[in-house]
């Protein structure tokens, strides 16, 4: 991955907030801090490298995070975002102190007796990884002002963490109707191919049979995308085209259009590997695009969408006189544990 050579940490910490506020349009009359996403000229270079004249000319909004699994043991840590609009396309820069880099995302081991196993969380009971897992964030949006409670819950609105079989609860909306946009950021599975997974919400309850992720689903795809790398006949399919492992200079995923047949010759025990091919996203779930690093305890990720992109699964920023409010979510080598805030942002544009 591309690193920021320039370290943030001092910067994020002392960096002051815009402090207006605003009441979103739909939503009761309570206040929310705004992150304004200035008019400019010139995009960013999508790089995670936030030295570009627009984040210089935007004003940065302070994140608070708290109760994140692996941030320490209060569970919390801070940010900032920064908006753009450039002609017809929305411009995100996020930024967030984590101490670690983390993308051993269950990788396989190879054994003393030469056989491979894939590292597990020994804790993790069903979708609860927090030992051998990546770095994520994720942002949500009401779409078309739907979750009535969004402005005073913010992603509690779609969060039900007291629900077995699941440790950490499943995600929905309350009503018919309610929909949320919801910017899944995967340090491993989709960073390395410049994309956001582009996800959403409804309120269909958990089903072991035919609903076992609940409200959350994805964006239709024509190609592309994330799968497993099986074991056939004791061995990784695939590895990646140089032959590396992971921990030894390679990466803890494979490209799709580098993959090879996997050579168990070229490695020793102790070696790690991918469990996990890439690709992009084609079609409506890879409309968002992203560029993302971390260097010296922070992570720095840059998206871009459309403004308007006509998909009934995304929010429309197509009234730029409008508010829109969205929460923020950080997750630190974990699954589904994430920091979260107390509070939602509304998204203004500069007239």
């Amino acid at each position: 991955m591309t690193t920021n050579p320039n370290s943030r940490i001092s910067a994020l910490s002392v960096m002051f907030a815009a402090t207006c506020t605003i009441a979103a349009p739909g939503y009761a009359a309570r206040p929310l801090e705004t992150v304004t996403a200035i008019a400019f000229d010139t995009a960013p270079t999508l790089d995670g490298v936030a030295d570009d004249a627009v984040w210089n000319a935007a004003v940065p909004a302070k994140l608070h995070f708290k109760k994140g699994a692996n941030f320490g043991e209060k569970g919390r840590t801070d940010g900032t975002i920064r908006a753009a609009r450039v002609g017809d396309e929305l411009f995100l820069l996020l930024e967030y102190e984590d101490p670690t880099h983390s993308e051993r995302r269950s990788p396989y081991v190879k054994q003393a007796d030469g056989s491979w196993k894939k590292l597990k969380d020994p804790d993790d009971t069903g979708g609860d990884n927090n030992r051998y897992y990546e770095d994520k964030a994720a942002l949500i949006w009401p779409i078309d002002n739907s979750i009535p409670d969004f402005e005073a819950d913010g992603c509690f609105a779609a969060c039900h963490d007291d629900e077995p079989p699941k440790p950490y609860g499943n995600k929905y909306t309350e009503n018919d109707g309610e929909r949320g946009d919801m910017w899944h950021i995967k340090s491993v599975r989709t960073g390395p191919v410049g994309q956001v997974d582009d996800q959403w919400l409804d309120h269909t309850r958990f089903d072991p049979e035919t609903a076992k992720n609940a409200g959350r689903k994805t964006d239709a795809k024509t190609g592309g995308g994330y799968t497993d790398i099986a074991l056939v006949d004791g061995i990784p399919e695939f590895m990646a085209g140089d032959g590396k492992a992971a921990n030894k200079g390679g990466a803890y995923w494979v490209m799709a259009d580098d993959k090879a047949p996997f050579d168990d010759s070229r490695f020793e025990p102790g070696d790690e590997v991918a469990s996990i091919m890439i690709a992009p996203f084609e079609g409506d779930r890879g409309d968002i695009a992203l560029g993302l690093a971390w260097s010296d305890g922070v992570w720095t990720m840059e998206m871009r969408r459309k403004l308007v992109t006509g998909s009934e699964t995304d929010v429309q920023f197509a009234d730029l006189s409008a508010a829109y409010p969205f929460g923020v979510s950080v997750f630190d080598n974990a699954q589904v544990r994430h920091a979260f805030m107390q509070k939602p942002l509304a998204l203004v544009f500069e007239e």
